[in-house]
């Protein structure tokens, strides 16, 4: 179909399909910058320009569907993609709703946030609006093996939080205040784009706690209980169409990890095995703790 599509207008409009078009971009996976080989989670501003571009310079759009299902990641690639929304939903004058499967919360609720609207199922996970770093210590289980950490570096901080050396509070101290500093961010974007909508005291609203649907609806975090299709039909007619805008792919990427972060020549099965095994942790990790 897409190679008809410049020649739509000799088509005559009896035999053309009718009805609002409504744009979708599949949000799913964890934000990450897009760095870490072949890593599970690939949700960044870099996956998600080339289809947002799309979904909203298409002529005749009647809206654009965020399809959300993530449990967070990156602040700055949620705030990089949120932005983005914001500017081509502006530019171009075309409502933004968001729709949450399994769950949007931390990081994947920043990206709801970019719409004008946001449903989720009752099931559904949101909110946990907070930052949260974790890692590892390792300093006790390389001392029982004999095994000697050399680092060298010039500033006083530079090695700050590694985990094969003994926590020093000042570098915990610095890392909860980056810590606040990204979470006010979070919150005032929250007031912003919730602004009278927000039913509970924001010390409850930003404690980092996640809810169901239900409960989100209650305290203002969503604007009802609904999916994609029953929604939309509700708000455009029962002839509305849906055209799902996926990143384009690539035969190679997706056989050998060209383009996927990889140096080239470089594959999973390599010298990536380690990266790639720690990067499939962290995601499951924070999978779990949303119970998925």
């Amino acid at each position: 179909m897409g190679i008809l599509r410049p020649f739509r207008r000799l088509i005559p409009k009896r035999f053309r399909k009718t009805g609002p078009v409504v744009n979708v971009v599949r949000m799913e996976g964890i934000i990450a910058s897009g760095r870490a080989g072949f890593r599970s989670s690939q949700l960044n501003i870099k996956s998600l320009a080339a289809p947002l571009e799309r979904a909203f310079k298409l002529r005749d759009v009647a809206a654009v569907v965020l399809l959300i299902n993530s449990p967070g990641g990156s602040p700055v690639q949620s705030s990089l993609i949120a932005k983005r929304v914001r500017a081509l939903a502006e530019e171009k004058e075309v409502p933004v709703f968001a729709f949450a499967e399994d769950v949007a919360a931390s990081g994947g609720y920043w990206l709801a946030c970019a719409a004008d609207e946001i449903y989720a199922d009752a099931s559904s996970i949101l909110g946990s609006i907070g930052v949260i770093s974790a890692g590892f210590g390792f300093q006790e289980f390389i001392q029982r093996y004999g095994i000697e950490r050399r680092v060298y570096a010039a500033g006083d901080h530079k090695g700050a939080l590694d985990p094969f050396q003994p926590e020093k509070p000042d570098d915990v101290e610095r890392l909860k205040s980056a810590q606040e500093g990204i979470h006010e961010s979070f919150k005032e974007l929250v007031r912003t784009r919730r602004s009278g909508k927000l039913k509970a005291p924001e010390k409850e609203i930003f404690s980092g706690e996640f809810w169901t649907g239900t409960q989100a609806q209650k305290l203002g975090l969503i604007d009802g209980i609904g999916d994609l299709r029953s929604v939309m039909r509700e708000r455009f007619g029962d002839k509305v169409r849906f055209n799902l805008i996926a990143p384009r792919r690539s035969w190679l990427k997706d056989r050998f990890g060209i383009g996927s972060g990889l140096a080239p020549g470089r594959f999973a099965g390599g010298d990536d095995w380690f990266e790639t095994a720690i990067g499939a942790l962290e995601d499951r990790i924070i999978w779990s703790r949303f119970g998925l």
